[in-house]
């Protein structure tokens, strides 16, 4: 081959690295800087894992109607529930390829539980309806950045705080009771996301999974509580984050 086509290869490569190299940075210089605050908007699904007591499948007791009230379980079960979320977060850069993440989230989702029993007419679902504020603590392990993109991966902690006051249900008849929670506990989660860079703002698509340490149950004796030794909540949720 001619010492041209050589020369030809060898300033193409030249031009191509000092394009590169020319590249705007993107996303509003957020990556240049140690700390960035930012929003996000999530959509949420979540259900419970549930582990039944031995005796389970048996009639509710009411000592307080001296009867049984309820028929013999034959299934207990969570369907997934859909909600929302909007929080703020602050970014830390540990190094170019990790960095932790910060913030609060408020979670406006539902949860649900279904009982059936032997007999069909008293099947039921009974909500929890919470709405709880999230404070996250997560890592975020980065790829090298190509252009305007890069991926990475997550996994953190976070603490679930439920806001307001439960409803008294003292006075109401036991049958139309709900599932209490505690009102703060504890979860881990993974997901896997991408950075994509634009002008002025970096945006990241996420997609993550949590579960809840321990037992979310408040056991208090009622019908639908009883048959139930602990559940643990399961969230799927997908964010958009701008920073």
């Amino acid at each position: 081959m001619s010492k041209t086509y050589y020369l030809t290869i060898i300033l193409l490569f030249l031009c191509g690295n000092l394009l590169l190299a020319q590249a705007p940075a993107w996303g509003g210089a957020a990556d240049q800087n140690d700390f960035s605050p930012g929003f996000s908007f999530s959509y949420v699904s979540n259900y419970y894992k549930i582990v039944k007591k031995p005796n389970w499948r048996n009639p509710y007791f009411d000592p307080g109607v001296n009867r049984y009230i309820t028929d013999s379980a034959k299934s207990i079960g969570s369907n997934p529930t859909p909600g929302f979320a909007i929080g703020l977060m602050l970014r830390y850069r540990l190094t170019d390829h990790i960095e932790a993440r910060i913030g609060t989230s408020f979670i406006f989702a539902d949860r649900s539980l279904f009982y059936a029993y032997d007999t069909p007419s008293q099947d039921v679902t009974k909500s929890v309806q919470t709405t709880t504020e999230d404070f996250p603590l997560e890592f975020k392990l980065k790829s090298d950045r190509i252009q305007d993109f890069r991926g990475y991966l997550l996994s953190g902690i976070k603490y679930s705080q439920a806001i307001g006051r439960g409803q008294d249900q003292s006075t109401i008849d036991p049958l139309e009771r709900n599932v209490k929670n505690v009102s703060g506990f504890g979860s881990w989660e993974a997901g896997i996301g991408c950075d994509i860079y634009f002008e002025f703002f970096k945006l990241s698509p996420e997609i993550k999974i949590s579960n809840s340490f321990g037992n979310v149950l408040l056991p208090d004796g009622e019908p639908f509580s009883a048959p139930i030794s602990k559940l643990s909540l399961h969230t799927i949720m997908f964010s958009l984050y701008f920073e």
